[in-house]
């Protein structure tokens, strides 16, 4: 017999979405439905029993027998690991089951369930890995996206892929939750041709009392300051003894952004309150956090919760009617000049403010203090921003890649991948062997989208194991790759430190360290069978013994494999500063005891400033010592002796470097050679501008007379602004170039000569007649007409310009074009003394105007020179009125 189905009247008892339970029920007989319910009204703890439920009997009339419950298994994606427990502890007691029995649990490192699973709480990369070893999900009924608002990348993946799969699987049923008005469009992605149906839920929310208290500045280059801290910390106990004062059962939630914040504030609270102060983040142990969430027993202390965004809202606090928020939240960024991909500390948006604030009101009347004035208020961003557009993108596109669909092309994505953060994560594929030219993925790379790491420590693991074994590349990569803070940022006593303790994290690191040493010895224990593809990338260090690597660099070897980029060498005696493969350069945290080693390999760097940065703008969180021989054999294709050329004042000086990455090893001087030194002379002609080159007056008129004729005709006639000459160099400027690569100056060019090699043929015959370089006058003489120097069409057009004496122009009524008519020239009409008289590109009406007022005041000036009444019948002349005289 099956077991019985869920009690949703039981289980939803006092809960506001229960009101919305029959309503979901009927909009799920298309398949698709989208949950829009504040946090507090009970949607996480009711819609999974209700689609279990709803999925039972959808099996048992299409079949007429009992629904197998694994069959009927409903999967709800929770966005952080101690909200999967916590929801699924709380749906368990309250179906007076065992955790793991009919509601269960999967996330990193632990796993609760049993075949009588019918609901199970997973975090987003749990179900991302498994649509991709599974794609067809056999054996589960319903997909649960809780808190979707939230847009993390794996979750946004997680739409898309879930969409494409409803489309194949019409008995699959999907649910996304959200907090915030973004239903609209999770309802569009899901519902295929047309939307899927919007269940609302009104606000749970009890009174709620906003007060505010503004402190010390709250950012400095090194984060969060001090003393905000303090000031949060001091607010947060006054608050609290006066809350408690009137009501004991009342709790504090503190909100700060980070790990950090939260144990050096939490230690600051301990010395100022009786409260029992607990921490809750991600960094701490299950048990830890579930201490944290769960409501206090009768008798207990009154307590203060001092957590990250954690809490925010795909969790509940019990007994919380008192919240303090910083107003800052730590989210993710991407340096892409640096290469540099990690979290900082920017305001929160007001959204999640309100969330925040929301939680003091879940279970009555509560007060939220903003830790912060109303003008931060006004300042914050309405809504967060998805993490596609500002994280790493190197999981997301092996994950696309090895789901058939690279960089997302054609998926329902709520939003596209930026072009540039996904072209960098495709090359950093392409060079870990992981996708081929065509973006798909590799043996190698589905292997290593089956590892619950990073595919960068994925590939270090499987490399590292052949070269220090599989237990220590474990080790170091279950201690550094899930964000873990490391002191000092030394990452060998970390390690150490962890082998050592028996504590709850130390336990857990063990455990994935035994994992993460089964997937590396048997790659195929990862899942997928994709283990044929390890050698498809030639890129891989060449293997060998482990004794071959010294003890005293083994952490750093295994690191230098996942980032060979961040390979690094101390550049001064103190440590201060480091210059990485590549090219950018960082300091190392003050007091770290690697400040006396030459080569370190960095397995975390953040953008910082001032002092703690060493004024280079970033600064090495985490690293373990190398040395020479190891920072090449890591490096792979970093590592390598070329010709490189410089170019300075003028000429080429070239040199033989061995170097890994940007970092030089030795140096020697060699002879020029055009392979080389041309790409030199191009990238200094690309960095510095066109103004290298020896511009005469006549390359700079010919260069001005093509501009105007692109600008009017187009094509062939060649673009000549900055951008595109650089473009062309090797083209127009190839005889040249190559002889200053030979030794020759750059200033010895005649720019004049090379330009010329940019006409097109035959158009070129007619360059004198589009845009002649002098135009005859009425007075039988000619003048130079100028050329403006406008290269770009973005920029306004100019015209020509011909400045001429005023008596040269008698009688000139038509005003002549250039660019076969298309452009009308302008006249700077001089006085005798070479002074501008007049401007204008229409002569006929000069004549008939403004020349007798200039007549008038400049005959008197000049009575030598002509100033006829009638211009038009008069002889144009260069000459004084008594030369013209004796000359007639």
């Amino acid at each position: 017999m099956s077991a019985a189905p869920f009690d949703v009247r039981r289980i939803g008892r006092g809960l506001p979405f229960a009101e919305s339970v029959p309503v979901l029920q009927e909009a799920l007989r298309g398949g698709a439905a989208v949950v829009q319910a504040p946090p507090g009204t009970g949607k996480t703890t009711l819609v999974p029993p209700m689609v279990s439920n709803a999925v039972r009997e959808n099996l048992v009339g299409a079949s007429g027998a009992d629904a197998d419950p694994v069959t009927g298994r409903v999967v709800v994606v929770q966005p952080r690991r101690v909200a999967a427990r916590a929801a699924a502890r709380r749906l368990a007691a309250l179906t007076v089951t065992e955790p793991g029995g009919v509601i269960g649990w999967s996330v990193r490192g632990e796993r609760r369930t049993s075949k009588a699973t019918r609901v199970e709480f997973v975090t987003p990369g749990i179900l991302l890995r498994r649509l991709l070893q599974n794609p067809e999900l056999a054996g589960t009924a319903a997909v649960v996206l809780d808190e979707v608002h939230e847009r993390g990348v794996e979750s946004d993946l997680l739409v898309g892929m879930l969409a494409e799969l409803r489309q194949l699987r019409e008995d699959l049923v999907l649910v996304a939750m959200s907090a915030t008005v973004e239903a609209k469009r999770f309802a569009a992605l899901l519902g295929g041709d047309a939307p899927a149906p919007v269940v609302d839920c009104p606000s749970a929310l009890h009174p709620l009392t906003v007060e505010w208290a503004p402190g010390p500045q709250r950012l400095d280059e090194r984060g969060v300051t001090p003393a905000f801290l303090a000031h949060v910390a001091r607010t947060a106990a006054a608050a609290h003894a006066r809350a408690v004062a009137t009501d004991p059962t009342v709790d504090a939630l503190v909100f700060l952004p980070g790990a950090r914040e939260v144990s050096r504030a939490a230690a600051e609270l301990r010395s100022l309150t009786d409260a029992e102060v607990l921490e809750l983040h991600g960094q701490l142990s299950p048990r830890e956090q579930d201490r944290a969430v769960a409501g206090r027993a009768p008798g207990e202390r009154p307590r203060i919760v001092v957590t990250t965004s954690l809490a925010e809202s795909s969790l509940t606090v019990n007994g919380v009617r008192l919240v303090m928020d910083s107003g800052l939240a730590r989210q993710p960024r991407r340096d892409a000049g640096r290469g540099i991909s990690g979290l900082v500390t920017v305001s929160a948006s007001k959204a999640s403010a309100e969330q925040r604030a929301g939680r003091a009101a879940r279970q009555g009347p509560g007060t939220v203090v903003r830790c912060y004035d109303d003008a931060a208020w006004g300042a914050m961003p309405a809504h967060s921003v998805p993490e596609v557009r500002t994280a790493d993108l190197t999981a997301a596109c092996l994950a696309l890649a090895v789901w058939g669909s690279p960089g997302g092309e054609g998926m329902a994505l709520p939003d596209p991948l930026p072009p540039r953060a996904r072209a960098d994560a495709e090359a950093e594929l392409t060079r870990l062997g992981a996708v081929a030219e065509d973006g798909r993925a590799t043996g190698l790379g589905r292997l290593l989208v089956s590892l619950p790491v990073e595919p960068r420590w994925g590939r270090a693991l499987l490399d590292g194991a052949d070269l220090v074994g599989a237990r220590t590349a474990a080790e170091v990569i279950a201690a550094v790759s899930d964000g873990v803070r490391v002191p000092a940022a030394d990452v060998p006593a970390l390690v150490r430190g962890l082998r050592s303790s028996r504590g709850d994290e130390s336990a857990r690191w063990r455990r994935e360290v035994q994992r993460l040493e089964r997937m590396a010895a048997h790659p195929a224990l990862a899942g997928g069978g994709a283990a044929e593809g390890a050698e498809e990338n030639t890129d891989a260090p060449p293997r060998g013994p482990e004794s071959d690597v010294p003890d005293d660099v083994r952490e750093g070897v295994v690191v230098a494999l996942a980032r060979p980029e961040w390979i690094a060498r101390r550049m001064d005696a103190h440590g201060d500063q480091w210059l990485l493969a590549s090219g950018t350069r960082a300091g190392l945290e003050t007091g770290s005891p690697l400040r006396h080693h030459e080569w370190l390999a960095v397995a975390e760097l953040t953008r910082a400033a001032g002092r703690v940065a060493a004024g280079t703008g970033a600064v090495i969180r985490a690293a373990a010592p190398l040395d020479l021989a190891h920072a090449q054999l890591a490096a792979g294709p970093l590592a390598r002796t070329e010709t490189r050329a410089s170019f300075s004042n003028g000429r080429v000086s070239t040199r033989e470097v061995r170097a890994v990455g940007a970092i030089e090893l030795s140096a020697t001087p060699v002879r020029a050679d055009p392979d080389t030194a041309v790409p030199a002379i191009r990238a200094a002609l690309a960095a510095e501008g066109l103004d290298l080159l020896p511009w005469d007056d006549a390359a700079r008129g010919l260069r001005a007379r093509l501009a105007l004729v692109r600008r009017h005709l187009g094509e062939p006639w060649p673009a000549v602004d900055d951008a595109a000459l650089v473009e062309r160099v090797t083209e127009w400027l190839a005889p040249e170039l190559r002889d200053v690569a030979r030794g020759g100056s750059l200033r010895s060019i005649r720019v004049v000569d090379a330009l010329r090699r940019l006409l097109p043929w035959p158009e070129a015959a007619r360059l004198d007649e589009l845009v002649p370089q002098r135009l005859a006058v009425p007075s039988g003489n000619t003048a130079r007409i100028d050329y403006p120097a406008v290269f770009s069409e973005d920029e306004p057009a100019r015209p020509p310009v011909v400045a001429v004496k005023l008596q040269e122009c008698f009688g000139w009524a038509q005003t002549p074009r250039v660019v076969a008519g298309r452009v009308p020239v302008q006249f700077h009409l001089l006085s005798p003394g070479r002074s501008t008289l007049a401007i204008t590109d229409d002569l006929a009406s000069f004549w008939s105007g403004p020349y007798a007022q200039v007549r008038a005041e400049m005959r008197g000036r000049y009575p030598k020179h002509p100033w006829p009444e009638d211009p038009w019948n008069a002889v144009a002349t260069a000459k004084t009125s008594r030369a013209l005289r004796r000359d007639g």
